[in-house]
């Protein structure tokens, strides 16, 4: 079993044959795989997004930034009706619009020169390690990835107590509305330099989704301390090195909460969470659901990995993650939920039961069970939805936070016309 949270070898498959398909046809590959779920996870789809909008900004003919716009939405919500499910790859979407709209207003005041629109830059390889970056021009901000060191400093009760408290000296600058998206002049846009600068952007993207992991973590030291007792729920990658790096500097009980049927499996997908923590002096203690409350009264913190984290706080997590959260609040138990910033959707037109995700049943009913099989409807939920009052902190890449400061987050990442941008139609409606 490969590593929770791991790349799928199909995305792998993916990012090989982008050098080699056209476009259009890159774009159905990648609908096919979502749809088949072939590639899954809030990282794999992301990065999956990302790159292929980086193939349409690079290999597409197009003459203005309306054009652009318009060929980037429409591929959007090709891909957000393929997997509904993954709201990441909306929000990457619309990080792109709006970085298409910030160059492309910042291209026409430095008033640059035509060139052909038919010239395209060469590409990078569309490979999952970080790539080099490319040195920073003097107009764009700072990569949102160097805003760990400095809000690493920062104390937790200063993070949370704050609303109006920046954590990231470097974070992108709050974006205004619908007053600087771009029109049609053609005669004003130098295709050519956009084209560059865009592709530079969802570099950085990219980069800042491979980067969240080792950010994230550097606040394990200030969450978890000496003697702490932790409950997680089938961390994910992001969570495990959570973990990992607060054992290298604490010892602590680890709570590991896994579903029944994968803790019958041969294969242990947290076999090396258990061993580095063990090394470190840490104890590993297994609980299946129907045990957890338990242990619940012992429990100092409840740390979560998030799939998506919505607008106002509530929280998008693996099947049986939201039982624990509303039992930590009965039991009056800190509730901390990790995810990246590319996880924030900035979209606030759900209801809750439109981020329940339903999955095969058949790992717990099977055809031999007969007369069940035939007389009772069995669903199996794969995610669940944590209600914005069940959650006391969340923590990103760019430092610690309370609901309170979500709503700023977004609006420095995300412009207004994007954020109103229907990418799912009659979907989720």
């Amino acid at each position: 079993m490969a590593p929770k949270g791991a790349h799928a070898p199909d995305l792998e498959k993916f990012l090989d044959t982008l050098k080699s398909r056209p476009v259009d046809a890159s774009v159905d590959f990648l609908i096919s795989l979502l749809k088949r779920r072939q590639i899954r996870g809030a990282e794999s789809c992301a990065i999956a997004t990302a790159h292929i909008l980086l193939q349409v900004v690079a290999k597409d003919k197009w003459i203005d930034v309306d054009q652009l716009i318009g060929r980037v939405q429409l591929i959007g919500r090709r891909l957000v009706t393929a997997q509904p499910h993954e709201l990441v790859i909306g929000n990457i979407v619309k990080r792109v619009l709006g970085l298409i709209r910030d160059e492309a207003e910042q291209d026409r005041n430095d008033n640059g020169v035509d060139t052909p629109p038919n010239a395209t830059p060469s590409l990078p390889p569309a490979s999952l390690p970080p790539a080099i970056s490319t040195p920073e021009r003097l107009v764009r901000p700072l990569s949102l990835t160097t805003a760990g060191s400095f809000a690493r400093t920062q104390s937790m009760f200063t993070l949370l107590s704050d609303p109006d408290f920046d954590s990231s000296p470097t974070s992108t600058p709050r974006l205004g509305s619908g007053a600087s998206t771009p029109q049609r002049h053609p005669v004003s846009t130098n295709v050519h330099a956009l084209r560059s600068e865009v592709i530079d952007g969802i570099e950085e993207i990219m980069d800042e989704i491979r980067q969240v992991d080792e950010q994230v973590q550097a606040y394990a030291e200030i969450v978890i301390h000496p003697g702490d007792y932790i409950l997680v729920h089938q961390p994910s990658r992001t969570v495990q090195k959570f973990l990992m790096r607060a054992a290298t500097k604490r010892k602590f009980t680890l709570f590991l909460v896994v579903d029944p049927s994968e803790a019958a499996t041969a294969d242990d997908a947290y076999a090396s969470l258990r061993k580095s923590l063990s090394s470190g002096g840490s104890t590993v203690v297994n609980i299946m659901n129907v045990g957890l409350m338990a242990y619940m009264s012992k429990v100092n913190k409840v740390i979560l990995g998030a799939r998506a984290i919505t607008r106002k706080g509530g929280v998008v997590v693996d099947a049986g993650a939201a039982v624990i959260a509303r039992a930590a609040r009965e039991q009056g138990r800190t509730v901390i939920v990790l995810g990246g910033v590319y996880k924030l959707n900035p979209d606030s037109r759900y209801h809750d039961e439109a981020f329940i995700e339903w999955g095969d049943p058949s790992k717990y009913v099977n055809f031999a069970d007969g007369e069940m099989v035939e007389q009772v409807r069995v669903k199996n939920a794969l995610a669940e939805f944590v209600p914005t009052e069940l959650v006391n902190t969340y923590i990103t890449n760019l430092g610690a936070h309370s609901k309170d400061h979500l709503h700023g987050i977004i609006a420095d990442h995300y412009k207004e016309e994007d954020i109103n941008f229907d990418l799912f139609g009659k979907i989720q409606r």
